[in-house]
């Protein structure tokens, strides 16, 4: 367990760890099935919207106004965010760790005629300068997938002062709830809370903490708590994610949740 503020790990890294690789293969591979089972909630170009449940981010207004500002979509997959957002003026980069996703991305950008940058790189080493982004986000993306006591402090270095950072996540709560199997959360806690750090699941490794460790670690990195927005899903509420959970279960406890941050130094 990685102590409580400790922001960085000590030595250079020479080699990629194992989540990494088994995540980069896992997405490679299922990039193409994902992009045709997901098109009809993902290619919303002209609604854009947070997590398995598709709440509009119009309702939530989490990210602001973007217009004219530098933003980095932190685990793009096929772009569709960032697609959405260059529409209403902002100037995004979209990055992943998976390359076929970023062919689905360069497809989707084409055909929906908006053009700006997409980069193959590993979020817990992104190759950007100091303070290039007024705003880092991402829906169930890098921080999902990488390792938060890296992505965290590489999220700050990237980030302007007094920039925003916003990240939807599965919640800790619903961690608690999976089995160890593919079947869905129940209404009994089976998983220890204390220790959480990262989930093998069958085709990838996921990451999570508690909340105080959490909070713990934003401060460390200068980082500024402005709301934790638990997402419920409407009571006629449709996805293409039905394996997330039913949707009755994530209506009495939330399942997803989204970290609205600002750097404060």
């Amino acid at each position: 367990m990685t102590p409580s503020g400790r922001a960085r790990a000590k030595g250079p890294r020479t080699t990629s760890p194992r989540h990494i690789l088994r995540n980069r293969a896992s997405w490679n591979r299922d990039a193409d099935a994902y992009q045709r089972e997901h098109a009809s909630q993902l290619n919303r170009f002209d609604r854009p919207s947070w997590g398995v449940w598709e709440i509009p981010e119009a309702k939530l207004d989490v990210l602001g106004d973007l217009k004219g500002k530098d933003v980095l979509e932190f685990g793009c997959g096929g772009g569709q965010w960032s697609i959405a957002l260059a529409r209403r003026g902002a100037r995004p980069v979209g990055l992943d760790l998976s390359i076929r996703q970023l062919g689905h991305a360069a497809r989707l950008m084409s055909d929906a005629g908006e053009r700006f940058s997409l980069v193959n790189a590993n979020a817990e080493r992104v190759p950007f300068a100091d303070e290039s982004f007024d705003v880092v986000f991402c829906d169930h993306g890098a921080m999902t997938f990488a390792d938060p006591y890296a992505t965290v402090p590489e999220v700050a270095r990237v980030l302007r002062p007094g920039g925003r950072f916003a990240f939807n996540m599965a919640s800790p709560l619903i961690w608690l709830c999976w089995g160890d199997g593919e079947e869905p959360p129940g209404p009994e806690l089976v998983r220890d809370y204390f220790g959480m750090r990262r989930g093998s699941w069958p085709d990838t490794f996921e990451f999570q903490l508690p909340y105080g460790e959490w909070i713990r670690l934003f401060r460390a990195n200068c980082f500024e708590v402005l709301d934790l927005v638990e997402l419920r899903p409407p009571a006629r509420a449709r996805t293409t994610y039905p394996e997330f959970a039913p949707p009755e279960w994530a209506r009495r406890w939330p399942g997803e949740n989204i970290w609205k941050l600002r750097k404060t130094g």
